[in-house]
C-alpha cells in the first residue's frame, strides 16, 4: 500500500518534469565580439562626422536631431544664419530667442561649425 500511494504522489511529479524538460527550448550560446582597436577607432569617427554642421544643416535636420528644437525653433536657427552669415561657434544659437544655457548644453556634443 505505501509503494501504491508513494506512486501516485511521484508519478505526476516525474511527469510534469519531463513536460518541462522536452518543452523548454534549446538555449544557444551566444557569440561574444571583442572591440578592437580599429573598431573603437572607426566608431570614435563615425561619432565625429555624425555631428551636425550648423552652417549647413537645414530645418528638417536641426528639428529631427536634436533634443528640445522643435519646428519653430529650427526655423528660427536657418532665418538667423541667412540674416547673419555663418555661425562663428556653437554658442552664437545663445543669440536666438528661445535657447538657452540648457538646451545648448544638451545639445553641444551633437553640433559642430564648419565653413
Amino acid at each position: 500500500m505505501r509503494n501504491t500511494i508513494l506512486s501516485y504522489l511521484f508519478l505526476p511529479l516525474f511527469t510534469g518534469l519531463s513536460f518541462s524538460l522536452s518543452a523548454a527550448p534549446n538555449a544557444t550560446p551566444v557569440p561574444t565580439t571583442e572591440l578592437t582597436t580599429t573598431q573603437t577607432v572607426a566608431s570614435a569617427a563615425d561619432a565625429q562626422s555624425a555631428r551636425i554642421n550648423l552652417n549647413t544643416a537645414d530645418a528638417l535636420t536641426l528639428q529631427k536631431e536634436l533634443n528640445g528644437i522643435g519646428k519653430a525653433k529650427a526655423e528660427a536657427i536657418v532665418a538667423y544664419r541667412e540674416a547673419n552669415g555663418p555661425f562663428a561657434s556653437v554658442d552664437e544659437l545663445l543669440e536666438i530667442k528661445g535657447i538657452g544655457n540648457a538646451l545648448l548644453e544638451r545639445n553641444r556634443d551633437k553640433l559642430v561649425v564648419a565653413e
